[in-house]
C-alpha cells in the first residue's frame, strides 16, 4: 500500500522511503529458506574493444532469467567468486562473472586469496597491474557495455527484465560505471565493501549519479568507514540530488573484504565474516527481486 507523504516530504523523498522499505520487506522474504534452482556453469570468451575476455557464465539449468555481472574483488576470477555466482544463479539470475584481469592474464590469477599477505610488498606489487588494467580511464565502461550485450544474447537471459550488477572491494566502484554506462539495462546494482567509491578527482565514481537509473545499495565495511567517514554522506548526497533510489549502510562488526569466503587473515583475525555475509547476502536478493522483476 503506497503513502502519503510526511509534512515537508517531496515525492522523490517518499519515492526513497518505499524503495527502503521494500528492501526490508524483502529481506524478511530472502531469509526464509527456499529451494535453489539447480544450475549449469560453463567457460565462455567475450570479445571487447580490447581483447578477448575469458568469464563463468552460471544460470539455471532451465529457462531464461534476468542477467546479472558480477564484478570480483581485486584477487580475480577464481573458485570463491565461481561459488558466488552459483549462489546468485540458484536464485533464478543468469550470471556472468567475468575474468577483470583478461588485459593481462587468463583466470585464474589466483587460485585462493587465503595466503595472500596485505603487509608484503612483494604480494601487492603483483595487483597493481591487474588493478591498472581494469582501473584505466574508461577500461571498466568498455567492459561493461561488452558483457551485456553478451548476456543480451544468450537465450538463457531473459531481454524484458532488467540486469543486476554486484561487485566487491574493487568491484565495487565498477558496478557505478556499469550502471552509468548502460543505464537503460541496468536495474539494480550492488557494492559490497568497495574500495574508492569517493576520491577527490574529477572522474570519482559518486559524480555518475546523474547518469545512474539503477536502484541501488552500498555496505561499508567499518574500517573503510573509519578510514574514509564522509565517504557515505557524499555518497548519499550525490544519489539523493540525482533522485536515484540508494541505500548506504556501515556493517560496524565488519572488515574490508568481509563478504567472500577465501579472504585471509589480517592481524591474526579472519576477514571474512559469515554472520554479516549473509545478511549482506539477503540485501542482494531483496534488491534484485525488487528491481528486476
Amino acid at each position: 500500500m503506497s503513502q502519503e507523504p510526511k509534512e515537508n516530504e517531496s515525492a522523490n523523498d517518499l519515492a526513497r522511503r518505499e524503495f527502503v522499505k521494500s528492501v526490508a520487506a524483502g529481506l524478511t522474504v530472502a531469509g526464509v529458506a527456499s529451494a535453489a534452482l539447480p544450475v549449469t556453469e560453463r567457460t565462455v570468451e567475450i570479445k571487447t574493444p580490447d581483447g578477448t575476455c575469458d568469464a563463468a557464465f552460471i544460470h539455471p539449468t532451465t529457462g531464461s532469467h534476468p542477467g546479472v555481472l558480477i564484478w570480483t574483488d581485486a584477487f580475480g576470477l577464481r573458485p570463491s567468486m565461481r561459488d558466488i555466482g552459483k549462489r546468485i544463479a540458484a536464485e533464478g539470475y543468469s550470471v556472468l562473472v567475468p575474468n577483470p584481469f583478461y588485459r593481462v592474464a587468463k583466470a585464474p590469477v589466483f587460485e585462493n586469496a587465503s595466503n595472500f599477505n596485505f603487509g608484503n610488498q612483494a604480494d601487492m606489487a603483483k595487483l597493481q597491474p591487474l588493478m591498472g588494467s581494469v582501473n584505466a580511464p574508461g577500461a571498466a565502461e568498455k567492459d561493461a557495455v561488452a558483457y551485456i550485450a553478451f548476456l543480451d544474447s544468450q537465450k538463457e537471459v531473459d531481454k524484458n527484465k532488467k540486469i543486476g550488477t554486484q561487485g566487491y572491494c574493487m568491484g565495487g566502484p565498477l558496478i557505478v560505471k556499469t550502471a552509468a554506462a548502460v543505464p537503460n539495462r541496468v536495474g539494480a546494482a550492488a557494492s559490497f565493501h568497495g574500495g574508492n567509491l569517493v576520491t577527490d578527482k574529477p572522474d570519482s565514481p559518486h559524480l555518475l549519479a546523474p547518469k545512474i537509473k539503477a536502484r541501488m545499495y552500498f555496505g561499508i565495511a567499518a574500517n573503510d568507514d573509519m578510514r574514509q567517514p564522509d565517504a557515505k554522506t557524499k555518497l548519499k548526497e550525490a544519489f539523493e540530488a540525482a533522485h536515484v533510489p540508494a541505500e548506504i549502510e556501515v556493517y560496524p562488526q565488519s572488515q574490508h573484504g568481509w563478504c567472500v569466503p577465501d579472504m585471509p587473515v589480517q592481524n591474526g583475525m579472519p576477514i571474512y565474516n559469515k554472520v554479516d555475509a549473509e545478511r549482506a547476502w539477503g540485501k542482494l536478493v531483496a534488491l534484485y527481486k525488487n528491481a528486476l522483476a
